[in-house]
């Protein structure tokens, strides 16, 4: 009898161990919390030139001149796909927050957040800022 109940007990332990193992491996960190943050190849600025090069300022923002900052998050995964794109606080509208999500879903692969070097899932959030472009009058 005493030596079935110790069996459950470990049987117990062992999952709940599991279970918390997996818990761990699936938390969400905050990049600022890590000692190894994930980065974009080629650094930040590199990023900000993946954005501005690809962003296509939506007609309508442009006939009723709209400019500003939209926030958007993410998540980068233990692979450095970015998944659950979405923007945060106040909407520009006329298309820019959607534009922000479409062009980031463009984006390769980051180099993944680390902890004890295993990659781990980060939330990160990032201004995107839209200016109207001058047009040259040359």
């Amino acid at each position: 009898m005493k030596t079935r109940i110790f069996s459950s007990l470990i049987a117990v332990l062992l999952l709940n161990l599991c279970i918390n193992q997996t818990y761990a491996q699936d938390k969400l960190y905050n990049h600022v919390s890590l000692e190894n943050p994930p980065t974009y190849p080629g650094g930040i600025k590199a990023f900000y030139d993946f954005l501005g090069s690809n962003v296509k300022y939506p007609k309508l923002a442009v006939d009723s001149n709209i400019q500003g900052i939209t926030y958007v998050t993410f998540t980068i995964e233990k692979d450095g796909s970015l998944n659950d794109i979405k923007t945060e606080g106040r909407k520009l509208g006329y298309g820019l927050d959607e534009e922000a999500i479409r062009v980031l879903k463009l984006s390769k692969n980051w180099n993944p957040g680390m902890i004890a070097g295993q990659p781990v899932r980060v939330k990160y959030n990032i201004p995107v800022r839209f200016k109207i472009p001058v047009k040259s009058t040359m």
